[in-house]
């Protein structure tokens, strides 16, 4: 099969104006998101692995999900109740790898369902062997004037309180060998004026992933970041951007559109095999061709 273009691969603007009410859902999006549903070949490489995957149900999370199923692993997802016919269809997909699925719904903002999410996903697998912090929330606010302490308060506890809670309580469950990757974001290294907060929970993940890379080096456990640009993923038309920026979304980019969920998920395969052992404590990114400063 030959190569394609990167920039004709997929969809690029002007897309439709679409808002959805956060968190949204990949089934309402138009043109709907590529996860891998019928591209993505798995090649074995994290067979009899167990992994547990937060925002799990859309965007990046599902693509990562697929991925790690058809790669042979058993997956248990986290969601928030509002996204469940997204996760219905993630876990079908799932199944139909052959491979476990679990469904874990709830709001990681509450610490104590961080941890019964562990305990349950640990016991419903058998084991856990690779962790993915990826849920996340964006809300787009044009001044500090109008970003209340609210979504201030629930952008950290979603971001980076809740990736705390869940790591903190993974640990015990964690053997050599055992791996931890976050979803961080080109917004922790070229922060936009409208994601304030956003941007500093995200560079606060890149903070995370290093220092907790050194301290769990002498156990065996490597603990790794991915940071994506623009990717077509609900959080955008959720809020993620205002409206008119959705329609547009990518267009500034050398490949001149946003990123399939797809395109990353081999990212998150690689960084969970012991292909690349020597790799701890890095930030791999995939943005559309930004430079990052």
């Amino acid at each position: 099969m030959s190569s394609q273009h990167p920039q004709q691969r997929f969809p690029h603007p002007p897309f439709e104006h679409q808002v959805q009410q956060p968190p949204g859902l990949d089934s309402n999006m138009t043109p709907r998101a590529d996860h891998g549903e019928q591209s993505y070949k798995g090649h074995g490489r994290l067979a009899g692995r167990k992994a547990l995957i937060t925002g799990g149900d859309s965007g990046i999370g599902c693509a990562v999900a697929i991925a790690y199923a058809r790669e042979g692993a058993d997956v248990a997802i986290s969601y928030l109740p509002a996204e469940q016919s997204d996760a219905d269809e993630v876990i079908a997909l799932i199944e139909k790898a052959g491979r476990k699925a679990v469904a874990l719904p709830g709001d990681i903002k509450d610490e104590a369902f961080c941890g019964q999410l562990v305990e349950q996903a640990v016991n419903a697998l058998g084991g856990l062997d690779i962790l993915v912090n990826n849920a996340g929330k964006q809300q787009a606010v044009d001044g500090i004037d109008e970003l209340t302490t609210q979504q201030f308060d629930e952008t950290f506890k979603t971001n980076v309180y809740a990736l705390f809670w869940i790591t903190k309580a993974a640990h015990r469950h964690l053997k050599p060998g055992a791996v931890v990757i976050n979803s961080t974001s080109v917004q922790g290294f070229m922060p936009s004026p409208n994601l304030l907060d956003y941007a500093q929970t995200k560079a606060s993940i890149i903070a995370f992933t290093r220092s907790l890379a050194q301290q769990w080096a002498d156990e065996g456990i490597r603990v790794n970041a991915v940071a994506p640009g623009p990717f077509w993923t609900p959080l955008q038309s959720s809020g993620g951007q205002p409206p008119e920026a959705v329609q547009t979304f990518g267009a500034e980019l050398p490949l001149k559109r946003p990123g399939q969920p797809v395109e990353i998920a081999p990212l998150y395969v690689t960084l969970a095999t012991d292909e690349v052992s020597y790799c701890t404590g890095q930030v791999w990114g995939a943005n559309g061709g930004a430079c990052i400063a």
